[in-house]
């Protein structure tokens, strides 16, 4: 596909989401009358600019800016891994994450959302990423190691969680498979500003990330480093994993979907799939969560398992159309 092409699509896709979250405003359990005039005219008062303004303004925005940081990570994550199979939830990091935002709420020392949340997140990831990373002589061995990191550290938050006795602790059972339901301004103002400045140097340091295409060897004699590239991929994975486990949990195939179907769409070049990647994750959570709230209202399904319900059948279908998209 031509760069114009590309273009004219990702702004189609864009539009797409645009008019999909102002009609996200709308829904819920909650019954709006007219919400159209409060979403166009935010000076009316009333129970109705509440709801809309203060409840589901905040989730939409978080659906997408998690989203796009689950896409941007998967994207990442495929490219320093050079395999189609990797993804945070593969080489560790999600479960790393999961589990330093879990063990932070046992111990009383953050509530889910919070900054702390966030930083015990990143903490775990990163010690979950540096885990995998040191332990692995190859690419193939890093997918490997990976998943038993994984499997590790999600045992520990299962059994930690398990033996808790806080109530609050107990809510992360539900918030581990997925929620966006604690979602307010005040998660904005941390996901917003990290979550952005991460992706955006993800899409600035994507460009070197081709190279390992040609093989560490190949790359180690244009003069740079492989590992070093994967380990500052790694923690740009750590940190955008993070932010968006502390603040809505672990959100399954999403981050594995994203860059397959963008591959598909507009190619496999790296800095264009950072940002289709990031928007397709965000178009694919944005709905997702709007379906959790309002299939089976008051009750709030776990994003994850949507996510799964909706991505995995549209993978299937472009992996099948495609024959093979990875490079």
């Amino acid at each position: 596909m031509t760069v114009k092409g590309r273009r004219i699509l990702l702004v189609a896709i864009l539009l797409g989401i645009t008019l999909f979250a102002l009609f996200a405003l709308t829904v819920g359990s909650a019954e709006v009358q007219s919400p159209w005039r409060y979403i166009f005219d935010r000076s009316l008062a009333g129970s109705g600019h509440d709801i809309i303004w203060d409840i589901r303004f905040p989730r939409v925005v978080a659906a997408l800016l998690v989203g796009m940081a689950l896409g941007v990570a998967g994207a990442l994550s495929q490219s320093a891994a050079n395999n189609p199979l990797a993804d945070p939830s593969i080489i560790g990091t999600s479960a790393g994450a999961s589990l330093g935002a879990s063990l932070a709420v046992v111990l009383g020392f953050a509530s889910i959302g919070s900054l702390g949340t966030t930083v015990a997140a990143t903490i775990g990831a990163l010690i979950a990423s540096l885990v995998t990373f040191a332990l692995s002589r190859s690419v193939l061995q890093l997918v490997i190691v990976g998943i038993a990191t994984s499997a590790l550290f999600t045992a520990v938050t299962g059994l930690m969680i398990s033996m808790a006795d806080k109530p609050e602790a107990r809510s992360i059972s539900f918030w581990s498979f997925g929620s966006l339901a604690l979602a307010s301004s005040n998660t904005l103002t941390l996901l917003a500003p990290l979550v952005i400045v991460a992706s955006i140097i993800g899409w600035y340091y994507s460009q070197k990330l081709d190279l390992l295409v040609l093989g560490d060897r190949e790359v180690s004699h244009l003069g740079f480093n492989p590992q070093r590239m994967r380990l500052l991929a790694f923690v740009l994975i750590s940190i955008l994993i993070a932010t968006a486990v502390s603040t809505v949990g672990s959100i399954a195939f999403l981050a594995l979907a994203a860059p397959h179907i963008t591959r598909y769409l507009i190619g496999p070049s790296n800095r264009p799939l950072m940002i289709g990647s990031a928007v397709i994750g965000a178009g694919l959570l944005l709905v997702a969560d709007t379906a959790a709230r309002t299939i089976a209202p008051p009750i709030e399904l776990p994003i994850g398992l949507i996510t799964s319900l909706i991505g995995a059948p549209i993978l299937i279908l472009i992996l099948r159309k495609s024959g093979e998209v990875w490079r």
